[in-house]
């Protein structure tokens, strides 16, 4: 078996990253067997390196090696480049094809970028990474083949579990043995030898004298964060072989090549998730609106009835001070005290009318009306976007009911008494 200098060597990899060095040490180790292998990485980091290093120490090396990139084939074709296709199965099949696990049988495909295949094709794939089973398109006869599976993939394979977008058995079908090559930005040692090897190379096809770099710009290559990693590191060296005519690199000119240097040295945003708490359509967040305010009416008709039933507006006012400042919200002090005076002076109680013999007294206008105006507002359908919000926060929140409470803004209690009046 080979060591890992002479696959380098072989290969034209370079580097000496303990993480690199262990990546090429396992895909040597389980190169002899069948075992299917995922590789993982960014893009750019070198991934395809890695299926064609197992290929050829295993004992398929004689037979076809052929690698497919997923991303790049349509969705409404990749079953029948993957699996082939019989005459007439579809609109333009005017004859029978083989598909590429047909063609390689005794081989080893390489799926580049197999985070895209689609659901349907995925089951597909798991079949035949189960007992080597396969449909063409079209066809019922089932066939049978005997491939060596290596994938690859930049995606964040859990996240896509979590969103549905992958099967989670084809995930533990394909990582039996999972690869992962480093990013650039983590073998800093690695980025100069890289620089040098392509500058040389670029040198000897444009026949021209090999760019060198000064010190201050070999320590800008350590400080850069490499985003499109070592496809990235490539570029740049031949855009400066062939555009530059001074062959030795100062720190600025090099400066000129990279996009957005100035942040280089600052850590990047990969991603921020959506807090459950966050609505995903403007209809929900209508929903949201339209349920608190149900619950703010609600308040107020507590507090009305209150009133109604104890003439003390400040007793009331003290008992309900928490009820009160939720209606209200947080205000300053003097604004929170003029909006108290302002409720309470509406919802004072009148005078009782004292009746006298001589006259009749002019009827008293309603100071409550709006009490009963605001049983009239429930509505079939208010109702029906609140079990329908609660429902979905229920649903987000995996059945609990804190969590659920929290996100809606009501207690733990409102919320259970909702469920079991609306029977959820």
């Amino acid at each position: 078996m080979e060591g890992v200098q002479a696959i380098k060597q072989r290969f034209e990899i370079i580097g000496n990253d303990p993480k690199l060095n262990r990546a090429l040490e396992k895909a040597i180790q389980v190169a002899p067997t069948d075992i299917s292998v995922l590789v993982t990485g960014e893009s750019g980091v070198g991934k395809e390196s890695i299926p064609k290093i197992i290929h050829s120490l295993s004992h398929r090396k004689h037979a076809k090696y052929i690698a497919v990139n997923c991303g790049a084939i349509p969705e409404g074709t990749i079953d029948s480049e993957l699996f082939g296709h019989e005459k007439g199965s579809f609109t333009g099949a005017t004859s029978t094809r083989s598909g590429y696990f047909e063609v390689a049988d005794g081989g080893t495909i390489f799926l580049d970028e197999v985070g895209e295949l689609p659901l349907t094709t995925q089951v597909r794939l798991l079949r035949v990474l189960e007992n080597g089973e396969f449909l063409k398109v079209g066809s019922s006869q089932v066939q049978k083949t005997d491939v060596r599976i290596v994938a690859a993939t930049n995606m964040d394979m859990i996240k896509a579990i979590q969103k549905e977008k992958f099967r989670e058995d084809l995930y533990y079908r394909l990582s039996t043995v999972e690869i992962n090559i480093p990013p650039l930005r983590e073998r800093k040692e690695d980025i100069h030898l890289l620089f040098r090897k392509f500058a040389s190379d670029f040198g000897q096809k444009y026949k021209m004298p090999t760019i060198r770099l000064e010190d201050d710009a070999v320590q800008l290559l350590f400080k850069y964060r490499w985003p499109g990693n070592i496809r990235q590191l490539r570029n740049i060296a031949e855009q400066i072989s062939v555009l530059e005519g001074e062959r030795i690199i100062s720190a600025n000119t090099l400066n000129s090549y990279l996009p957005n240097t100035g942040n280089s040295s600052l850590p990047a945003v990969v991603g921020q998730s959506k807090s459950g708490s966050d609505f995903s359509n403007e209809r929900e967040i209508l929903y949201k609106v339209l349920f608190d305010m149900k619950g703010d009416l609600t308040d107020l008709k507590k507090l009305t009835l209150e009133l109604l039933k104890n003439k003390d507006t400040q007793k009331v006012q003290k008992e309900n001070e928490g009820l009160i400042q939720k209606i209200y919200g947080s205000n300053s002090d003097e604004d929170y005290e003029e909006q108290e005076n302002e409720t309470m002076e509406v919802l004072r109680l009148p005078e009782p009318i004292v009746e006298q013999q001589s006259y009749d007294p002019p009827p008293v206008e309603d100071k409550y009306h709006f009490a009963e105006e605001i049983e009239e507002e429930e509505t079939l359908s208010l109702q029906e976007k609140e079990v329908e919000l609660i429902k979905k926060s229920l649903e987000r929140n995996k059945g609990k009911r804190k969590a659920a409470a929290a996100e809606l803004g009501i207690s733990e209690r409102t919320l259970y008494r909702k469920i079991k009046q609306y029977d959820l």
